[in-house]
């Protein structure tokens, strides 16, 4: 699929017609859906972080803002894992079909351009501002700030939460990218040398077990034979433990590919397949205690989760009646902010509270809780239409094939 400089060949092999398979459905047709996931995953990330911000720590122990354990395992749901495999999902769904089906995909030099202005500008004004304002004389705390322009600081052992805690992620995005930029064109090369579909489908789904074990296994190890323990964080933050979110959603790719518009869901098995999916990850949120078999697996058992969810919802036969909460226009609109919602409800939240704007008392967790995602959404919605929308105008330079957009075609020169 690449030559040595990245640019795309989209050579295939010649395939007889009975062997090209049904094309795949697109992950555009449920966009809405999808969108509306990514709201209610935002929404209940900044819940979460409000969560953690009112426990309460004393000789005694911990005490959590509401002493019920159904209720607290629901709020303490971690949902980042879902967006790994909706990434994993929807960048790979390209190179899944040129390395099954045949044709091209985008250069890698334009893959990684969108990606930059998708993320960076945010990521870098957001970091900028936050370490400002927290250090007030030169030279500051100069290494957090490299660490987290630089996307290494999920690597720190001490600094990997800090200026924006949940930036910790975008490291992971990051490898991320390059890993898929690398291994994409080489998955597309090498089953071009495979004449059966399903021989180039059995290779590209073996290549994300692959992926996903990977982890898994070096969990297993740092955990039973290291003995490293979970606050360790860079051991179990670092793309060495977390790929396997992507690897999931690379595999969904993979079989949304491989099954075109064969076996699509019904509504009762689209439903049950939902509902089993969500109770597995709210399952595994109750019952995890630290350093438990199901604490210590969580993050690759709820990609899984994730995965069987998404796929309950993008290959369906017909729209299911529950799907509508999904399309509700709030939560595609925070769908859309999703990514500034991300980035700046911590800062909100924590000024808020030093600025004594958050009741104190537990009891009035509701409360602050609804008031950080009030202020945060207003900031997201600002910080979306001054940046993210702007910046996103910046994939007009290129044209269609990845090359420097021509916008006087019609001078000669």
């Amino acid at each position: 699929m690449t030559t040595a400089t990245g640019t795309a060949t989209g050579a295939a092999p010649p395939r007889a017609k009975a062997d090209s398979g049904p094309k795949a459905p697109g992950p555009r047709g449920k966009a809405d859906e999808i969108q509306g996931f990514r709201g209610i995953a935002a929404l209940s990330t900044v819940v979460f972080h409000v969560w953690q911000l009112y426990y309460r720590y004393d000789a005694s122990g911990s005490h959590p803002p509401i002493e019920n354990k159904y209720i607290g395992s629901l709020i303490s749901l971690e949902v980042i894992d879902f967006f790994f495999v909706t990434s994993g999902y929807l960048l790979t769904i390209a190179y899944a079909r040129a390395a099954i089906d045949g044709g091209s995909t985008r250069p890698a030099g334009d893959f990684l351009f969108r990606r930059v202005i998708r993320i960076v500008p945010l990521y870098f004004l957001a970091v900028l501002f936050v370490w400002s304002t927290r250090n007030s004389s030169l030279p500051g705390n100069w290494l957090d700030l490299l660490e987290h322009l630089t996307f290494t600081h999920v690597f720190d052992r001490e600094q990997i939460f800090f200026t924006l805690g949940p930036a910790w992620s975008l490291s992971l995005e990051v490898v991320f990218y390059l890993f898929l930029v690398i291994a994409g064109p080489l998955a597309v090369r090498a089953c071009k040398h495979l004449r059966a579909r399903a021989t180039r489908i059995a290779f590209c789904l073996g290549a994300c077990v692959l992926l996903f074990a990977a982890p898994v296994a070096w969990i297993s190890y740092a955990h039973w034979v290291l003995e490293i323990p979970h606050t360790d964080w860079p051991v179990y933050f670092g793309p060495q433990a977390r790929f396997g979110g992507f690897a999931a959603g690379m595999a969904l790719a993979v079989i949304m590919v491989a099954l075109g518009n064969r076996g699509l869901l019904r509504g009762r098995t689209s439903i049950l397949l939902s509902v089993l999916a969500l109770g597995g990850a709210y399952w595994l949120s109750f019952v995890s205690k630290p350093e438990n078999v199901t604490f210590t697996f969580y993050h690759p058992l709820t990609s899984l989760m994730w995965t069987v969810l998404m796929y309950s919802v993008v290959h369906t036969a017909a729209t299911i009646r529950w799907h509508a909460l999904l399309r509700v226009r709030f939560l595609g609109y925070a769908g859309l902010v999703s990514y500034s919602l991300f980035m700046w409800h911590e800062p909100v939240m924590l000024w808020m509270n030093d600025s004594g704007l958050l009741p104190g008392s537990q009891n009035l967790y509701p409360l602050g809780a609804l008031i950080v995602v009030v202020c945060a959404f207003a900031a997201a919605v600002v910080s979306y239409w001054v940046i993210e929308y702007p910046c996103s105008m910046l994939a007009k330079l290129r044209d269609k094939s990845g090359g420097k957009r021509d916008f006087y075609p019609e001078l000669v020169r």
